[in-house]
């Protein structure tokens, strides 16, 4: 399957991208490489391979840890980090106002 520059123009357009117009040849060849690519790797036959070990589920019975989370062991408290702070917040100054100047 070849990719051609309109191809191209309308990726580029999908993904809001500013492409310069001399680029576009050169990036259809190489999105035409890479699906020639995949089109190969799909012709390899793989019926007798196994599926990879963590490949998703647990077909090997691994046991998984829980995705649990934990507080991190610091030295000092919170607020003594920050010049301000305020019921366990740190206060932090304006940046800006929603004023007109």
């Amino acid at each position: 399957m070849a990719i051609t520059t309109d191809d191209v123009r309308k990726i580029a357009a999908l993904a809001r991208l500013d492409l310069d117009e001399a680029r576009i040849p050169a990036l259809a060849a190489e999105l035409s490489g890479i699906l020639a690519h995949m089109e190969a790797l799909n012709a390899v036959d793989t019926t007798d391979v196994p599926p990879t070990a963590g490949g998703g589920g647990n077909q090997d019975g691994m046991r998984r840890r829980n995705d649990v989370a934990s507080p991190i062991p610091m030295r000092r408290a919170g607020s003594a980090l920050a010049a301000e702070s305020r019921d366990g917040f740190i206060l932090v100054p304006r940046l800006s106002t929603h004023e007109d100047a």
